[in-house]
């Protein structure tokens, strides 16, 4: 099942109340899976790039501090706090 397909089943589907939350708390779970999953792969000095919302942009910077829910960012525009499944490792070669 593809996401197309899943989405347009949650539009279009009957589900009660207690579907629907349950279906929230799988996201949130699996949300939380990938955010513990990128905060392992991280380590202080290692670059990262985000989209931001408020200038629009690709932002890229290194990680500085890495805490419970946010990672701290060192980017040209100063210090972002941002959530850890926002984050993409850049592959050094690359960058």
């Amino acid at each position: 099942m593809n996401i197309q397909a899943i989405n347009m089943a949650i539009l279009e589907g009957g589900f009660t109340n207690e579907q629907l939350t349950s279906i929230i708390d799988a996201v949130k779970f699996a949300r939380a899976r990938v955010a513990d999953q990128t905060k392992r792969s991280l380590r202080n000095g290692s670059l990262v790039e985000f989209d931001s919302s408020k200038t629009g942009r690709t932002m890229q910077g290194t990680v500085t501090k890495i805490a419970i829910k946010y990672v701290t960012i060192n980017t040209n525009a100063g210090l972002w706090r941002v959530p850890a499944n926002m984050l993409r490792l850049v592959d050094k070669e690359l960058a």
